[in-house]
């Protein structure tokens, strides 16, 4: 199974947002390097999260259907598509009402055959079903947004890996990751 992001997220933290955040930057010179470290630390709380930020839409792939169930991951909003190779290598589309999306825990989400409905049958080959979602935490809580921008400020003012012999990794400490852990998915 592999995961491919189709369309990315509008960051949570606008430009402005950072530039206020970052004691009032009121110049333009670097507003390339604040966008993308806005990105960086979007990522950056996805992965110490676990789970998507803000709405995007990615497309998982799979040689074929599952047993039963799909684990589609946390904060799945909806299911744009459901494609696959049939039995003679052509590309068809799933109706809508053959499959389920169980989003009701929204740290784990499920693709469910729809009721007295059975898998089809796919085209035996790599990458035979392409199923496309729209999923993330939306929208983004204030103290994960928070979290955010004193990531980002930090990285704005210690541009190296070590600022004063400090490694930059341990800054901003402890506190201010406490504001993910409400929305942390822990194993």
């Amino acid at each position: 199974m592999t995961r491919t992001l189709i369309t990315g997220p509008a960051e949570p933290i606008t430009l402005a947002d950072a530039k206020l955040h970052m004691r009032g930057v009121d110049h333009a010179d670097e507003d390339t390097l604040i966008t993308s470290l806005i990105t960086a630390a979007r990522e950056a709380a996805e992965h110490e999260l676990g789970r998507p930020l803000a709405s995007q839409e990615w497309q998982i792939t799979l040689d074929a259907f599952p047993a039963a169930e799909l684990a589609l991951g946390p904060d799945v909003a909806s299911i744009a598509s459901i494609q696959y190779l049939d039995g003679a290598g052509a590309l068809q589309t799933l109706d809508a009402a053959a499959y389920v999306l169980d989003n009701y825990d929204a740290e784990r989400c499920y693709l469910l055959p729809a009721d007295g409905v059975d898998w089809p049958s796919t085209y035996d080959s790599a990458n035979a079903v392409r199923v496309r979602i729209t999923c993330g935490l939306t929208p983004v809580p204030e103290s994960v947004r928070s979290w955010m921008l004193m990531q980002l400020g930090t990285l704005y003012k210690h541009r190296e890996a070590v600022a004063a012999g400090v490694p930059v990794a341990e800054l901003p400490g402890r506190f201010v990751d406490r504001l993910l852990d409400r929305y942390r998915i822990w194993g």
